[in-house]
């Protein structure tokens, strides 16, 4: 329920209301977040809950020119009037139920159509502003393209006039060297001899027409062969197929370190290996000698039998296994997760040949949860392996078990 504001000071003039609210309500300044003010030609209100102040005004005033400010934690009204008059009071008189609601819809209505008007305004204005850019853009595109036209234009005559200014060149060329012919003349003293004429090529002593002057000309015109040569292009070696600006050297740095301390550990493990018997070099008997462990209670020296076992074969789910048992005996409880898990994704694909071995991993991942207080997880270990096994009671029983910790815990 709203907390109903009914102190208030006012003061006018001929022209003006001004009005405080409430300054203090009940003892209690407005906190919180701004209040919400609204304000009609008949109608004030200012919401600031759990604060609510209502008055009905004695007369009309102008909303548009009226102002409200936040200060000190009142809300100061400058309220203008619509005719020039001094109120006898503040609040309207005889105002009923009914007419107090009429004014409060009256009120919003033309808040909303104020506030429509002003969204289509806004709404041409925007339409008018994006109409102006859109001719803008086109104008000076249009402009743009005017200018390139121009650009072309202008090339298009400087080639044209080159290329008339290299044809008439050639014509000239093509003249003088049709003037200037060898002519053959009398013998003079027991000899031929040839001079220069007007006229066109004619014929040597051997019979054959040519124009050497043509000749010379057309041979000091062609350009010589271009001088061939050899570029010689070095490649810097890298061990990745990329190219060195797809790649990224921090990385492949990393990446062959790790692959270095790989290979030195694998070839610490093949020497150490070398030392060995044949008997200590056959997984299975590792893993028998394991079990025995096992059974004699000690379960370091099962672990250490079976991770040999593991370094020679790691391929083998039953390692993994009895491995997962000796760290759930050992309270290594997230091992034993690591090692149930492994030995699930070596006993794929699910066939009735290995579905001993499967409830017995998902039995003893279950528990590793459960240990640690994650039942929901060993749960659906559980489930999964009674989905396996159906008739195993036992595993049944455990399951319940675990889902009555888990709805006590909720």
């Amino acid at each position: 329920m709203p907390v109903w504001l009914r102190d208030y000071s006012w003061g006018q003039t001929e022209r003006a209301v001004y009005l405080a609210v409430p300054g203090r309500g009940g003892g209690r300044r407005l906190r919180g977040p701004t209040p919400d003010v609204f304000c009609a030609e008949r109608y004030l209100k200012v919401s600031a809950p759990p604060f609510l102040f209502e008055a009905f005004l004695w007369a009309p005033i102008d909303e548009a020119r009226s102002t409200a400010r936040l200060e000190d934690g009142s809300v100061l009204f400058t309220l203008q009037k619509k005719e020039a008059a001094v109120w006898e009071s503040l609040l309207a008189e005889e105002v009923d139920k009914e007419k107090m609601q009429r004014i409060r819809e009256d009120a919003v209505l033309k808040a909303h159509e104020k506030a429509k008007e002003e969204a289509e305004a806004k709404a041409v204005q925007k339409r008018e502003r994006s109409k102006c850019a859109l001719e803008a853009t086109m104008k000076l595109e249009e402009e743009e393209r005017k200018r390139i036209e121009e650009l072309k234009e202008a090339e298009r005559k400087k080639a044209t006039e080159e290329i008339e200014t290299w044809k008439e060149q050639n014509e000239k060329q093509n003249q003088l060297q049709g003037r200037v012919t060898l002519q053959p003349i009398e013998k003079k003293q027991g000899r031929r001899e040839l001079r220069p004429s007007s006229g066109g090529a004619t014929k040597t002593a051997a019979g054959s027409s040519g124009n050497m002057f043509s000749r010379k000309v057309k041979e000091e015109s062609v350009p010589a062969p271009r001088r061939c040569g050899n570029i010689q292009l070095h490649f810097t070696p890298r061990v990745f197929p990329t190219a060195l600006r797809e790649s990224r050297v921090e990385e492949e740095e990393e990446w062959l370190q790790k692959q270095a301390e790989a290979r030195r550990a694998v070839t610490a493990d093949l020497a150490e290996l070398e030392d060995l018997s044949e008997e200590e070099k056959n997984p299975d008997w590792l893993k028998d000698k394991g079990n025995k462990m096992f059974a004699t209670g000690n379960y370091l020296a099962a672990v250490s039998a079976y991770n040999l076992a593991v370094r020679i074969n790691n391929k083998i789910p039953a390692l993994y296994l009895n491995r997962a048992a000796c760290h759930l005996r050992l309270r290594n409880l997230h091992k034993a997760i690591e090692d149930s898990s492994k030995a699930l994704d070596l006993l794929t694909p699910p066939v009735p040949d290995n579905a001993n071995a499967r409830v017995k991993a998902h039995v003893r991942r279950g528990t590793a949860f459960c240990e640690l207080e994650l039942y929901a997880e060993g749960l659906q270990d559980y489930m999964a392996a009674l989905k396996i096994e159906p008739t195993n009671d036992s595993i049944a029983e455990d399951a319940e078990k675990i889902r009555r910790i888990i709805q006590e815990t909720e």
